[in-house]
This record gives C-alpha cells, structure tokens and sequence, in this order.
C-alpha cells in the first residue's frame, strides 16, 4: 500500500526525521491561507502516488500567498502524467503547501527488504533528486549499501560509513545518525516494504531535512496497523486493483489485450511471459489462488471483463487443490451467467484436469482447450488477432 508525501512526512516527523513545515490543501483558498502562515518562499506540491511529479507541472516553487492560490488553482482537478503515472495520469485532489528549503545539497536515502540477502538494505547516494533506478544504471558507484540484519538492527558504524561515504563533515554525520536510525525504526515498527527519501537536502546552515517522502506498507502487514491502513486513498487505486483486494484476488492491470486467469503466482507470470514469447500481450495479471471456486472464477471473470482492451481471455488453472472438473463447471457457469462474447482459451492441468477438459468439450460454449502453455499462449494470441 501507497500513502501521500504529506502523510508519509507525518510519519516520519514522529520518528524523529525532520521535514519541512507544511500544510494539507484541498482547495486554491486553504493553499493561499496556508501559504501566509507558513511565510517565505513556498512549495506547493501535487499529492498524487507517483514520482517524477516536478516534470509534469505538479511542483511550483512560489513567493508569495497569492501565488500560492494560483499554483493549487492550477493544479487541482488536473491530469497529471509523469514518468510514472503512464499516459492516463493521475487527477490531483490534494495539494501540499510546504516551506521553502534553502538547499546547498541534495543527496538520496532508502530502506527497503533485501530479499536476495534476507536483510534490510539501507542505500544513500549524493545524486538525490534523480531516479534511483538511473543512477543505479549510469553511476552504480555512486550508489552506497549497507546491510542490517533484522535480528541485530542497524550498527552506528554502518551510519558512519554512509555519511562519510557521502562526503558529510563530521557534524553532519552525528545528525545523519540520528535521521537514520529514525527512518530505520519507521520502515521496522511500521512493517514497511520501502521508506525512501528522495531528496534528503543539506541545508546552507548544515542541516539535514527530508525534503520528499515515499512510503510503502507490506499490504499482509496492515492488520497489525490500522492506523496505516487508513491512510489508504482509493482514489489513487485502480479500482479494479481495489476491487479484487475486496474479494481476495491478486490483480495488477497491463496494457495488453489478453485477460489472464490464474491460480498461482508463478505460475501467473509463467503464463504472462508465455504470452509475450508468442508475440501478444497481457491484459492483467490475476492470481485466483489456490481455492478458486466457482464464485471466485466468476469475480475474476467479471474483473478482467472490465478492461475494455480485452480482446480474448486466456484461463490457466493448474489443479493441486482446487479440482480442474469444478473450474471447468464455474468457467462455464460465468460465461453463461456474464454473456461473455470474447473468445476464451482455456488450460486444464492436474487434479481431475481430463475430467475438467471433457466437461468443456461437452458445453455449447466456444471455448478453445489447450493442454500445454505454449499451446495455451498461441492460441489466446491468435484468438485476440482475430485469426483462431
């Protein structure tokens, strides 16, 4: 789960990291107020869940309340596309009205989940501001790691390391300490997936300030954590993402036009890459777990039928739990009850699987059997072409 710049600096204010001073405005006359009482130069800020928000026009750097009230005026109620929205964008409902910084410096800093050294990465870098993923790929020796065992915490030594490393003084390292090991027990007690900061400025007078704030929740952590849940924002969620979290389905909408009905999550991106080798391209990813019964096949069904891009459905159940003949039977029940007109393909292994195929055969429905994946990816391509 994603929350907003503004929740994420509340958050990281009661860790004891510094931010900025800033207020929540949801219209051009909140923004204008907040701006005269914050004073000085002001930063008003989209508030939308992606990056790369300065390119598309949704921060403006003003000088007074007035332009203040202008800059929000401008931006509430926009489409903003940024690197990282895609083409549609985002509507922006909310703007964060912030105090200006006076920046000598600006560096990056992160913690995320290692999971190929099952620790915790803490990674620093003096190119703040820039798309880690970038830097990662031009300079990687501008990018610095150190690695803390959940079991024994983040060492001062390894905090040292980093401010040295990122040509901090002395005193600036001491304050680095400090903000680390804030950020570190947020991404901990939080049960955080990334708590980033991007960028991390060095004032003119040598203070460190988070100057942006990204986090994002372990979705399977959020019972312990109602107070993170509700910052949730469905407005920023796919609603079709929302609604499969509602009847617990994974699904994450693609560009393509091959709706895609799985149960299992390798095997899910199994049969998404399958589909690309056979030259198409997926309309979604849908992980129906491993109990799909017929209502969930039906929700599914419903979910992918959404997508108006859809122009073929590719159903890929491998039996293990759940019975292939009861899959065959809720594939049948959904197309009937959904009237579905797309052409489906669909892919019967394991328990009870010849028995599932049989009952497909048998149905006065036009729907394509497949036994292998590849047999499976090339007919759901060809399907969508229009060629099967």
């Amino acid at each position: 789960m994603n929350i907003h710049e503004y929740q994420a600096k509340s958050l990281l204010r009661d860790f004891g990291v510094a931010v900025p001073e800033g207020v929540l405005a949801t219209t051009p006359e909140e923004a204008e107020r907040a701006a005269s009482e914050l004073g000085g130069v002001i930063v008003v800020k989209a508030q939308i869940h992606a990056g790369g928000r300065g390119k598309g026009g949704g921060i403006k750097v003003v000088k007074s309340p007035a332009e203040a009230k202008q800059a929000a005026q401008d931006m509430l109620g926009m489409t903003l596309v940024t690197p990282q929205t895609g083409r549609e964008g985002k509507r922006v409902r909310k703007v964060y009205v912030e105090a200006g910084s006076d920046i000598a410096r600006e560096l990056y800093l992160a913690v995320l989940l290692d999971r190929e050294n099952e620790n915790f990465a803490v990674i620093a870098s003096t190119e703040g501001g820039m798309e880690i993923e970038i830097v990662a790929e031009k300079t990687p020796e501008k990018i610095l790691t150190v690695n803390a065992d959940p079991n024994v915490g983040l060492a001062p030594y390894q905090i040292r390391q980093l401010g040295f490393g990122l040509g901090l003084d002395a005193p600036q390292v001491k304050k680095l300490e400090v903000f680390v090991k804030g950020l570190y027990r947020l991404f901990v007690e939080k049960d955080a997936s990334l708590a980033e900061i991007n960028p991390l400025v060095v004032t003119s007078e040598g203070e460190l300030v988070a100057l942006d704030g990204k986090l994002n929740f372990d979705d399977n952590a959020l019972y312990r954590h109602p107070d993170s849940a509700s910052m949730r924002d469905p407005d920023e969620e796919d609603p079709r993402e929302r609604a499969a979290n509602e009847i617990d389905l994974a699904y994450v909408g693609l560009d393509g036009d091959i709706g895609c009905m799985v149960n299992g999550a390798g095997l899910a991106m199994a049969t998404l890459d399958m589909i690309q080798v056979c030259g198409g391209s997926p309309a979604n990813f849908l992980d129906a777990g491993g109990g799909a019964d017929k209502e969930k096949v039906k929700e599914a069904f419903k979910l992918i039928l959404r997508d108006e891009k859809v122009k073929a459905i590719l159903v890929n159940i491998f039996g293990g739990i759940v019975r292939c003949d009861l899959i065959a039977e809720g594939v049948i029940a959904a197309a009937k009850d959904l009237g579905i007109t797309v052409p489906l393909v669909v892919r019967l292994q394991g328990t009870k699987a010849k028995e599932g195929r049989k009952i497909l055969a048998e149905s006065d429905l036009d729907i394509t059997s497949a036994e292998t994946l590849i047999e499976a990816g090339e007919m759901a391509v060809a399907a969508a072409a229009g060629t099967h």
